[in-house]
């Protein structure tokens, strides 16, 4: 099984680093949420709730956010420059190391 390296950053600060394959179709939210992470995901990855928003914190190249990523972005809180939604981010050799950082709940 091909796997990567993921770091995430908890709201607590406290640094996980996970273990994620590569050939499971998984995204950043499902991985979190295998591990138990706080994130809830609550529209199951279609990028319509922004519960998974997460900041980018490393140097990884990502692909161009979607139109529907970039519209509920544009309507999440604490938003950053770096933000990005998790359920967006498939797991991939491409991002191999990266480390995100999970951004404040909302509510």
């Amino acid at each position: 099984m091909n796997e990567i390296k993921v770091t995430i950053i908890d709201r607590d600060g406290e640094v996980h680093e996970l273990v994620g394959p590569t050939d499971m179709n998984m995204n950043i939210m499902e991985l979190c949420k295998a591990y138990e992470l706080p994130v809830i995901g609550e529209c199951g990855g279609m990028a319509m709730c922004a519960t998974c928003q997460c900041y980018l914190e490393s140097e990884t190249k990502l692909p161009e956010q979607s139109e529907a990523e970039l519209d509920m972005l544009d309507q999440a809180f604490y938003v950053k420059s770096n933000s990005r939604l998790g359920c967006q981010i498939h797991l991939d050799d491409s991002i191999d190391g990266i480390v995100l950082r999970l951004a404040p709940e909302a509510y």
